[in-house]
């Protein structure tokens, strides 16, 4: 059975580019052009990851993770994707109960790897 992943980022071409790289594996990909639009997918669509922007119109990918916690129902795992890497930032998305942090620029290899790492 293929894996199901959320990629919620506000960048057009950022997103394309993870969801490219990832349906190339073999995941089966939704994607949200920013963080209201994620929360609205996360409450009909069951998932097995979740990627979010930390900085998206809307709601930010703190928020999204927040509530994703609070959700008793349907908690995936989550990665937060962001150029926003300060120790601060990392603190505050372990507080949010975000499992997985990986920053701007990344590796699309390094990313298959985190996410396979997370999935198998």
């Amino acid at each position: 059975m293929n894996k199901r992943i959320l990629v919620a980022d506000d960048e057009d071409v950022l997103r394309m580019l993870i969801t490219d790289t990832l349906e190339d594996e073999g995941y089966l990909i939704t994607e949200a052009e920013d963080g209201r639009a994620a929360w609205e997918i996360l409450q009909i669509e069951t998932l097995d990851l979740v990627i979010l922007d930390y900085m998206m119109p809307g709601l930010t990918g703190i928020e999204v993770a927040e509530k994703i916690t609070g959700d008793c129902n349907n908690r995936p795992p989550i990665i937060m994707l962001t150029a926003k890497t300060q120790e601060s930032d990392m603190e505050m998305s372990k507080n949010a109960g975000i499992q997985y942090f990986m920053g701007k620029p990344f590796s699309p290899i390094e990313l298959i790897q985190l996410v396979e790492e997370i999935l198998t």
